[in-house]
């Protein structure tokens, strides 16, 4: 994007451009498929509330443990309690405790039996382990309330356990979490056994709890992460082949624009069959058109500005030499010259005005329906009114029918009144000419032919330039601006039809001119 960005540089007309690449195609497509992955791992954290789902089954369980074992103890003797502690603590996975009425640590079923269970020291925990540090993290990241930590007292009595104080002052099963040196929870449960003022003191670690959310987070982490992993190589895949091409479409845009190559390439992309190749091939398209429209306007400037030079200068010549005649015959034919010439230049202003708004007009109309049997029937009628044949004999036929087109009627009139005055020019005085009419296969084609001396082949494309001068002998100079034809194609093609120049259909010598139209469906 550098070569753009310093081709854009300074011009505000591209304010907008400049603002849209601050979100260019490839982040956007990075972040739509980049936000539900996201999402997805933000379910890591909320993994957090399965973990809290767990603790509260176990710290039901443990409650109802307590208390279970409280009642077990209750009366029992000393030899029975410490069986109880044994086997409970055994079969539960359980450190059970029991506090005489003074407060002092009278049985302990890790002492009476292996423990079920060992907690390490924190000398002996490596902190920077990656599941503590990650389960630090998590805790931070969803705001979980910080635990104390498990200790275990030097001198084991009552006031180490503030869950044993409350118990024995409120008579009520108590229960605290705690945290472990390696990261796991330790569940304290203090309950009162019986009326004697003894104490027990219930303590689970429940590592599957914390083995269980760190499975899952870990397996959930690791999908993402490789699905981030994925979606990211396939998001800058898929942006390249989108932006890259529309970056070469971009750049060849703004040389257009700013025309410093005329022979500008917009790339076509032949390869890609998508929505972008598609673009291409519009955008190469529409820049063909256009330089071909800028050259044709540029060859028409060079055409009028010759085509009306020439009158110019025969009309000042005559208007500088008026002065300085004084014989009035010379004088009446100087007079004559300028107003000829004045005619002729009014002629040309009048076509070339035409022939300059006529694409425009045409792209802006309605096409009605229109009967061009009915059309030439009304412009031959009008023609003969105003003589205007000078002398040659008009035949119409017509092949078929119906003959209605859509098309705007004044313009096809026009087409028409073209192809006739050219078919006058070029047929001789007292000559014939045939205008005939014909409907086949959806086209209406309307071909006047006259008795001139025909067009050869390599003219036959000529004729419809612009300012062609190639007229008929003996006809005055001036009579024609070279725009009938050129006009006429104009107006056959922005009808989608065609006009095109041949011999005639019954072998005899002159030329015919055969313009053709969609029949109205």
């Amino acid at each position: 994007m550098s070569e753009i960005g310093s081709v854009l540089k300074g011009d505000p007309r591209l304010e907008n451009l400049r603002w849209s690449r601050r979100l260019s195609l490839t982040s956007r497509i990075l972040f739509v498929n980049i936000l539900p992955l996201v999402l997805l791992g933000g379910g890591v954290i909320y993994v957090d509330a399965y973990r809290k789902q767990l603790l509260d089954e176990r710290f039901k369980l443990a409650l109802v443990e307590a208390q279970i074992t409280a009642e077990a103890l209750a009366g029992a003797t000393r030899q029975r309690q410490d069986a109880l502690l044994i086997q409970i603590g055994k079969e539960q996975r359980l450190r059970l405790r029991v506090y005489n009425p003074k407060g002092e640590l009278e049985s302990d079923s890790f002492a009476l039996a292996p423990p079920s269970f060992d907690l390490p020291e924190p000398s002996e925990v490596d902190q920077t382990d990656f599941a503590l540090r990650m389960d630090r993290w998590f805790d931070r990241v969803v705001g979980a309330p910080a635990l104390p930590d498990y200790r275990e007292p030097e001198s084991d009595d009552v006031a180490d356990w503030p869950e044993l104080t409350r118990a024995r002052e409120e008579s009520l099963t108590q229960i605290v979490l705690r945290d472990a040196p390696d990261g796991t929870h330790v569940i304290n449960a203090a309950a009162p056994v019986g009326l004697d003022g003894e104490t027990l003191l219930l303590t689970r670690n429940p590592v599957d709890i914390t083995e269980s959310v760190r499975e899952a987070r870990s397996t959930v982490a690791v999908v993402v992460l490789l699905a981030l992993l994925v979606s990211t190589l396939l998001s800058f895949f898929l942006a390249q082949t989108i932006v890259r091409p529309l970056r070469e479409l971009v750049q060849a845009a703004v040389r257009v624009r700013q025309g410093r190559d005329r022979e500008v390439v917009v790339p076509r992309l032949p390869q890609r069959r998508d929505e972008i190749g598609m673009l291409a091939r519009a955008l190469s398209d529409m820049t063909g058109a256009l330089r071909q429209r800028i050259d044709a306007v540029e060859s028409f400037a060079a055409d009028v500005a010759h085509e009306i030079k020439n009158p110019l200068a025969s009309l000042r010549s005559a208007t500088e030499s008026l002065a300085k005649v004084q014989d009035p015959a010379l004088k009446e034919q100087l007079l004559d010259i300028a107003t000829h010439d004045v005619q002729r230049i009014d002629r040309l202003v009048t076509e070339i005005s035409d022939a300059s708004r006529i694409d425009a007009e045409l792209s802006r109309a309605e096409f009605e329906p229109v009967d061009l049997e009915m059309l030439l029937s009304n412009i031959v009628s009008a023609r003969e009114e105003r003589e205007e044949n000078e002398g040659r004999k008009l035949v119409v036929e017509i092949n078929g029918g119906p003959m209605s087109v859509l098309g705007v009627p004044i313009r096809l009139e026009r087409v028409i009144d073209n192809l006739l005055d050219n078919a006058v020019s070029f047929s001789p005085t007292g000559g014939e000419i045939r205008a005939n009419l014909t409907r086949k296969d959806g086209w209406i084609t309307l071909a006047i032919s006259d008795e001139g001396p025909g067009i050869p082949v390599e003219k036959r494309e000529k004729v419809f330039q612009r300012f062609h001068s190639d007229r008929p002998d003996g006809e005055d100079f001036g009579k024609h601006s070279g725009l009938g034809l050129a006009i006429a194609r104009t107006i056959a093609e922005a009808h989608d039809g065609t006009l095109v120049a041949t011999s005639r259909a019954d072998g005899k010598e002159g030329a015919c001119l055969v313009f053709g139209i969609p029949a109205k469906r």
